[in-house]
């Protein structure tokens, strides 16, 4: 079958397209025909390795599909059914194994695109504004890349929550696509020389009860100065590089500030936690709460393509590789 392996960490030329033995499932395990993996910057931080994963590795870390084999000992799932999962690599692949515990059935309404387009950044999305910080109603909430595919939900469902978003994007077309989300105001990062001014200046002079922060390096300073006393800082990815160490007092001297530097994973531990959060995006999706965007798609062969769109900012919304590319071909054929 074919696949895109890593073989030494790098930048996006390290993925290469190769072709290996299909795997077989073993005990617990599931062997599932991959149909869409969503592309994420976890998978490029797995790829620079500053997430470690032992080389060679087949990245991607969000895909759907379809079951077609199972292991000993396996009772989630059977062959034939329609799932979905996150958090374990592999996804860059005609074919994956996976733990049967970790797969998510499909309702019949969500398609393949829908599920690898939504269950990584939905379920991200739907543990920071119920767990992470928990957004109520009347909350003014800062997110930064509000136009990026995690931008654009944490938007949709801050707003859904009844709180109001002011977002940053680079561009005047970005900022159109976050209030078209929702945003109450967007700030052009480049435009303005002190963010957290700004951000001031549009709540009414007084700091925000919390931060969304998936950019990391750029934006932390700005992020902290934007916060009132209390406040909360969640950092949830690293998209410009990784926050250098700083002395914990500044979160003191910046008003008994508090940062999170949350997970997925500890927060779909077990499985019951992961459905209950599938089935809430699924719900969400089905009563457009959340509206999916798929803005890009990429054949295996073009992995690496997609890794330089989605770090050069050149996207909004999601991107997706599919293994079948006379599928997408064909998919693309009958929607023009």
């Amino acid at each position: 079958m074919r696949a895109i392996q890593v073989y030494e960490v790098g930048g996006p030329e390290v993925l290469q397209e190769v072709t290996v033995d299909q795997p077989r499932p073993g005990p617990g395990e599931a062997l599932v025909e991959v149909a869409a993996s969503g592309v994420n910057f976890l998978d490029v931080y797995h790829r620079e390795g500053r997430y470690s994963l032992p080389l060679p590795f087949t990245p991607g870390a969000e895909g759907a599909g379809t079951v077609l084999e199972v292991g000993p000992g396996v009772a989630d799932v059977a062959v034939g059914d329609r799932v979905g999962w996150v958090e374990i690599p592999g996804t860059y692949a005609e074919r994956a194994v996976v733990d049967s515990s970790r797969l998510v059935p499909l309702p019949d309404d969500i398609g393949f695109e829908t599920a690898a387009a939504v269950l990584l950044q939905g379920m991200t999305a739907h543990y920071l504004v119920k767990d992470a910080y928990p957004v109520q109603g009347g909350d003014t909430v800062l997110v930064h890349a509000a136009a990026g595919g995690m931008g654009l939900l944490l938007t949709q469902l801050i707003t859904h929550l009844g709180g109001r978003v002011i977002g940053t994007t680079s561009t005047t077309a970005k900022a159109e696509l976050a209030k078209r989300a929702g945003a109450a105001e967007v700030i052009l990062s480049s435009a303005v020389d002190d963010l957290a001014a700004e951000v001031r200046r549009l709540n009414g002079g007084q700091g925000l009860p919390v931060v969304f922060d998936g950019v990391g390096a750029h934006t932390f300073d700005a992020s902290l100065a934007s916060l009132r006393t209390r406040g909360h800082l969640v950092l949830f990815g690293a998209a410009s590089g990784a926050v250098p160490p700083f002395d914990p007092i500044r979160l003191a001297h910046g008003g008994s500030l508090t940062l999170i530097r949350p997970s997925l994973d500890h927060f779909i531990a077990d499985r019951s936690e992961l459905l209950r959060r599938a089935a809430d995006v699924f719900e969400w999706v089905r009563s457009k709460a959340l509206e999916v965007t798929v803005t890009g798609r990429y054949a295996l062969s073009e992995a690496a393509q997609a890794h330089s769109d989605l770090e050069a900012r050149r996207t909004t919304g999601k991107l997706l590789v599919i293994p079948d590319a006379a599928a997408m071909g064909r998919r693309e054929e009958t929607q023009s």
